[in-house]
């Protein structure tokens, strides 16, 4: 296995989403991504890196001095020495989540990490990118995240988080899409009209706000 990464970007901010929303982090954010969602907003994650060693990555996370250490991409399990720079950040003592599109293995991910599986909708247009057999590795502090652009996809949420028993099982985390290619920055479908679907379904699921992009609305890259 390689001991080298290509990072797009290394950075200090608050974590944006889920159940750290709001806390202190390093995000890590690797290079390379085997999907084309419609409404991806770090594009610029596609190609754009730098090679490092993994000791190198951690000497700069280091550096941070934040306890809360997020690995996200692109799609970082496309890189084989991902999980080596996972067990090492687990071992430095820092508390490590892994953003993933959900189309990888992540059986064989250390038990420490937080998982944060994005489940794709049909709005993405990579509905059948899901590797499903995730779903049993899944434990129950890890998130199963599904990013919405209109009722068609919360109610294929809705399907899969009931037939799964997700809310059993882990946290769930349902996510308007923000519409990263209109001139007017907005979400593709208003979060209240989530809301509204969870509370008439009686759904025990988390909304998620993005909030980086409420705080920073005119920047792509670094929050």
């Amino acid at each position: 296995m390689s001991n080298a990464l290509v990072v797009n970007e290394i950075y200090q901010t608050i974590s944006g989403e889920g159940t750290t929303m709001g806390l202190p982090c390093t995000i890590v954010r690797l290079t390379g991504c085997n999907l084309r969602c419609k409404w991806c907003d770090t594009t610029y994650a596609y190609y754009e890196g730098k090679r490092y060693c993994v000791d190198e990555i951690i000497s700069q996370v280091n550096a941070a001095g934040l306890q809360l250490a997020l690995v996200t991409g692109g799609e970082p399990l496309i890189q084989s020495a991902t999980p080596m720079l996972l067990e090492k950040l687990c071992d430095a003592g820092y508390k490590v989540l892994l953003e993933t599109n959900g189309s990888r293995d992540i059986s064989n991910l250390p038990e420490r990490v937080i998982i944060c599986m994005d489940v794709k909708c049909p709005g993405s247009g990579q509905v059948d990118s899901l590797r499903w057999e995730n779903f049993d590795h899944i434990k129950s502090r890890d998130e199963v995240k599904f990013v919405l652009t209109d009722r068609n996809d919360y109610e294929y949420a809705r399907k899969i988080v009931q037939d799964a028993n997700l809310i059993e099982r882990c946290n769930v985390i349902f996510s308007p899409a923000w519409a990263v290619h209109q001139s007017h920055k907005r979400w593709l479908i208003e979060p209240g009209e989530i809301v509204k679907w969870i509370l008439a379904d009686n759904l025990n699921v988390r909304l998620s706000l993005q909030i980086h992009k409420i705080i920073w609305p005119d920047k792509s890259g670094g929050v």
